[in-house]
């Protein structure tokens, strides 16, 4: 038995339509939407402001405390040194570093290796949690020299 163009359509129509009304498949769409939605939500850490959240018993400065952080996991050859400077990125003076880490969270956000950015200093372990916290409090009270 053959159908018809028309035949072939509505049984196409309500098959589809049943799918779509079918309370179960409306359930898992939601649910699979809310899902994404939260997953995207948690990428924005990039965006908090570590240096307003930092708790600073001290004020940090370049010269004391940030050159030697920066020196030591940045600022090295093939990176972000003057010479390299991997990204664009050059953290081996004050007045760069200062450029770079005002400028915008990402600096921040990348050594605290929020989702969303490159966590650095990239092929190493994270930075102390002490030495973090010296580059948020840093920022914080305005980059000090």
């Amino acid at each position: 038995m053959m159908m018809n163009y028309k035949s072939r359509f509505v049984r196409l129509f309500t098959t589809q339509t049943s799918v779509i009304l079918n309370p179960f498949a409306l359930v898992a769409s939601m649910a699979l939407a809310c899902f994404v939605f939260c997953c995207a939500a948690c990428n924005k850490n990039k965006d908090i402001n570590y240096a307003e959240s930092a708790t600073c018993t001290s004020t940090p400065t370049y010269t004391a405390d940030i050159a030697q952080i920066l020196n030591a996991s940045c600022a090295t050859q093939g990176c972000h040194n003057a010479a390299s400077k991997k990204d664009g990125i050059d953290l081996s003076s004050y007045a760069e570093a200062k450029n770079e880490f005002i400028k915008s969270n990402t600096a921040l956000a990348s050594v605290h290796h929020a989702s969303g950015v490159k966590a650095m200093p990239q092929g190493q372990s994270k930075l102390s949690d002490a030495s973090i916290n010296k580059l948020d409090c840093w920022v914080k009270n305005g980059c000090p020299e």
